[in-house]
């Protein structure tokens, strides 16, 4: 049963939602590549999450991003967006996550086509960290109000979400409900429980992933190892969440 305060974290392996799982979160939110910020899951990656969250009865939201890199997507972006955005919820997957933007501001256009390609379909929507490069933040918060999302994921366009606190406290009182503004980066159970007092958010985002301790160099370039979702991180979210003395603090 979910707490007051929604717990996401987000994972890009079977075994981390396992271990997210194990932990106590409330909601999934897998990619691949999160050492690129997050890239779009293959359908093999969704299948054997989906296999692990669904016995669980924790929902799963897949990121729609087709390239790293900035938002500014050009055709073939959205093109590749829009069939990945199907392909996931035909896989099953119980909301999506996705953001377009056009030189600082939010690409309303490409997002209404993108979201009308999903037709009766679609599945609850989150609008991502784009939203923390526009310069407007506000301004862009009512218009994914218009275009139907029920999420926002935000470090209040700052590097980690604690620093980014005044700017998200601003977006909670401007959702005033219409949405949920969930704060991401830089979550931790050290500081989380002041983040919620400080900004009122009700869902909480984070990775909880620890540096595999057998890392070793890359020298033919392959990339970085992945890195690995600790339940332990998970569970002392949860505990700073849902302790009664802190929840008394809020």
């Amino acid at each position: 049963m979910p707490g007051l305060i929604t717990l996401e974290i987000c994972v890009e392996s079977p075994a981390g939602a396992a271990a997210a799982i194990a932990g106590g979160c409330d909601r999934l939110e897998l990619c691949s590549a999160l050492a690129l910020g997050g890239l779009t899951p293959s359908a093999g990656l969704v299948a054997a999450v989906l296999d692990v969250a669904r016995p669980a009865g924790v929902p799963v939201r897949a990121m729609v991003r087709p390239r790293p890199g900035g938002f500014d997507y050009d055709a073939d972006d959205l093109a590749m967006a829009a069939a990945e955005a199907r392909a996931l919820v035909a896989a099953g997957v119980q909301g999506l996550v996705f953001g377009v933007t056009d030189h600082g501001s939010l690409a309303i256009d490409a997002l209404r086509d993108w979201i009308a390609t999903l037709g009766e379909r679609r599945p609850a929507l989150t609008l991502h960290r784009a939203i923390d490069v526009l310069d407007d933040r506000v301004m862009a918060l009512e218009q994914a109000v218009d275009l139907g999302f029920d999420h926002i994921l935000t470090s209040g366009g700052a590097r980690d979400a604690p620093s980014g606190a005044a700017t998200i406290a601003q977006m909670v009182a401007r959702a005033h409900g219409r949405l949920t503004v969930m704060a991401g980066a830089g979550i931790s159970p050290g500081n989380v429980v002041d983040l919620i007092a400080a900004t009122g958010v009700t869902a909480v985002h984070g990775s909880a992933g620890t540096t595999p301790d057998d890392i070793g160099d890359d020298p033919l370039g392959f990339g970085p190892a992945p890195r690995r979702t600790s339940e332990a991180i998970v569970a002392a979210l949860r505990r700073a969440i849902d302790d009664k003395s802190n929840l008394g603090q809020l």
